[in-house]
């Protein structure tokens, strides 16, 4: 198949160039001037310079590919201006996707977020992991990042309903794995965790997923995913308490997990006076604000409808923390040796 990616350098973008290549498929990617290429060396790809807002250069370079996969997005949890952000997850994704259905793509796979399925609901005296069904509220959309790209998904489903675009949405959980050069918010946490930069835990949790296993899932969803559909991209054994991740983290590392639970009141007072400090010092704020309100509602998820339809691999956990561990150790951040 001829593919077209967008964010083809970032985390996702990289290991879904790599998974396509080594299948034999034909990749053109879209970069911006000066985008970080370390993650496409040695890769035979075609580059195209551009942007994501510039419809006739999508339109010329997207035409006669099979595949069109928009991965380009602004993950970020805290930013001084976010308009730029609702440009780019909301607008850009109607740019491309419109382009890519001008350009008679067969599949259109748009990168979203688990962050837009409801969270887990507690019955029972337990948290029931969500689905693909579960509504998520106004209120659950607690940062700018969530609710930008619930909009782009908005935007994909209406692009679909209204003009039959073949457009497939995949939700990701939270990501890891190597290749996380920015890195990511999600790898930031590993990267803060390996530099002893967590003293406490929140009464959180997530659905942690092998980028390898993301990756995969974008081909799957595109071979196999029904148009106008959402599939979770995650792990059925990945819903891990905050605490447990980081016993885990503390086993593949060596290094202490912090065994202190604050209470959201008092993260919630620490982030303050870091986005505060940040208003000073121009630099990214340690503990973003959105990141406290997002840990509010657990993020666990069932993704069995990928795994049942799409056929998404199921990498544990376990691997996808030391190799994302590992990766970060082995590009010049703090060392430890690893004993799994």
């Amino acid at each position: 198949m001829k593919c077209f990616v967008t964010g083809a350098s970032g985390l996702i973008g990289a290991n879904l160039v790599h998974e396509l290549v080594g299948r034999g498929h034909r990749v053109k990617v879209l970069l911006r001037s000066g985008a970080d290429e370390r993650g496409l060396l040695g890769l035979k790809i075609e580059r195209v310079a551009g942007d994501i807002f510039d419809r006739k250069l999508l339109e010329r370079e997207l035409e006669g590919h099979d595949w069109c996969f928009h991965v380009a997005g602004c993950y970020r949890l805290w930013m001084r201006d976010y308009a730029a952000m609702y440009r780019t997850n909301v607008e850009g994704t109607r740019v491309v996707l419109t382009a890519a259905g001008k350009a008679g793509c067969r599949k259109i796979i748009y990168t979203s977020t688990a962050g837009c399925i409801g969270p887990a609901k507690m019955a029972a005296g337990k948290f029931h992991p969500a689905d693909e069904t579960e509504i998520v509220t106004e209120a659950q959309l607690g940062n700018d990042y969530l609710r930008s790209k619930f909009q782009g998904e908005a935007v994909a489903l209406e692009l679909f309903r209204k003009l039959g675009l073949p457009i497939v949405i995949v939700n990701p959980t939270a990501v890891v794995g190597a290749g996380d050069y920015k890195p990511t918010p999600t790898g930031q946490f590993i990267l803060n965790f390996l530099r002893g930069h967590l003293p406490a835990y929140l009464a959180t949790g997530w659905n942690w997923v092998h980028v390898r296993d993301v990756a995969i899932g974008h081909i799957l969803a595109a071979e196999k995913g029904e148009s106008g559909q959402r599939y979770i991209l995650g792990n059925r054994q990945g819903n891990w308490t905050m605490q447990e991740t980081l016993r885990t983290l503390e086993q593949i590392s060596g290094r202490p997990a912090p065994r202190f639970k604050v209470p959201f009141w008092l993260a919630d007072r620490v982030a303050e006076v870091s986005e505060l400090a940040a208003g000073f010092t121009k630099r990214p704020p340690r503990i973003p604000l959105a990141s406290i309100r997002m840990a509010r509602n657990r993020m666990w998820v069932d993704p069995s409808k990928a795994i049942r339809n799409l056929g998404l691999p199921q990498t544990s956990a376990e691997v996808a923390l030391a190799d994302a561990v590992q990766w970060f150790q082995a590009n010049g951040h703090p060392k430890k040796t690893i004993s799994v």
